[in-house]
């Protein structure tokens, strides 16, 4: 094991991939001598040479088709995206060629495709750079969609994305970057996909967090196991798939869910699962599901407005004290 950042993490999982099949190429906006967005891509073309670390255009829809068309012809492209906001300028190429070509195809053809990129509040980005946007592609079937919250899974899940043979979108959080912890030394170390984690055990409410939140939420459960309440935190890591069974399963214990999400609250992640732990588990709740997410506006420049827009650590904490009729 070694302690590296979440962007270290990223780095060497993608360079592991190369070294391991020449079919892996890196493509996106400045990631050859710029080095990608906090350096996760610095150093590949060196090591790689330019035919595998390409620098494109600035014109997302053009080089998100030519990665699916890359993945349809047998290789296997990681195509990055300097925000993952930009998604939207390329959502015909992902949702309405790489997810469905294969189905469209009789399985005959695989998109071993992953495109990744950055996204989230923290740096004052405003509305075009700082949105969450992975609800978005959860009605979409053909793609995965992985969002890790610690430099070992952004390891783990990154190398399974690559090895996976269908199209998989792979959200990475700009707050995260510097974060530090242990990740496995290991080059065949991989996380699977719809594998729930457990981050912190508890028995009162449970509360389903991602990316950023994770972290939030711990810090939530630090403030309520100080008044006697033990906040169980669960990180789903992918959300295409969904390990709901581990969400459920804490709900039968616990007969309380708060989910929590950075991106807007209407129809977002975590309004699915409370839909799917009510279709699941509602014999077991004590109390309605309790949702969390970003206010129904766009994301203010300001960073003090950029935080009211957004839930914060005491607010988790109130929603779990709300489920537990202690507001």
């Amino acid at each position: 094991m070694s302690v590296k950042t979440y962007a270290q993490a990223v780095k060497e999982a993608i360079a592991q991939e190369m070294r391991r099949d020449r079919d892996v190429f890196v493509m996106g906006e400045d990631v050859a001598e710029q080095g990608g967005i906090f350096g996760c891509t610095r150093g590949l073309v060196e090591e790689f040479g330019p035919d595998r670390v390409r620098n494109t255009p600035i014109s997302e829809n053009t080089f998100v088709g030519a990665g699916v068309g890359a993945a349809v012809a047998g290789m296997r492209p990681i195509v990055e995206l300097m925000y993952m906001d930009f998604l939207y300028l390329a959502m015909d190429q992902v949702f309405n060629q790489a997810a469905k070509v294969r189905y469209m195809c009789g399985g005959k053809v695989k998109v071993p495709l992953v495109v990744r990129g950055q996204q989230g509040i923290g740096r004052g980005n405003a509305g075009q750079h700082s949105q969450s946007v992975e609800s978005l592609c959860l009605n979409i079937p053909g793609v995965k969609v992985a969002i890790p919250s610690t430099p070992a899974d952004a390891a783990g899940l990154l190398r399974t994305a690559v090895r996976d043979d269908n199209p998989v979108l792979f959200f990475e959080h700009k707050a995260l970057y510097a974060t530090k912890g242990e990740v496995p030394d290991d080059p065949e170390f991989a996380v699977p996909f719809g594998e729930a984690r457990v981050v912190r055990p508890g028995r009162d409410v449970t509360i389903v967090a991602t990316l950023l939140y994770v972290g939030r939420a711990l810090a939530a459960a630090e403030i309520l196991a100080k008044e006697g309440i033990e906040a169980e935190v669960i990180d789903p890591r992918t959300l295409v798939p969904l390990d709901i069974g581990t969400i459920v399963e804490s709900v039968k214990k616990t007969g309380r869910l708060v989910t929590v999400q950075e991106g807007h609250k209407i129809l977002g992640a975590g309004t699915e699962i409370g839909a799917q732990t009510v279709e699941l588990a509602f014999k077991y709740l004590d109390h309605p599901p309790i949702r969390l997410g970003a206010k129904a506006c766009t994301l203010p420049f300001n960073l003090g407005l950029e935080n009211v827009t957004v839930p914060q650590i005491d607010e988790i904490a109130a929603a779990a004290r709300q489920s537990l009729y202690r507001a």
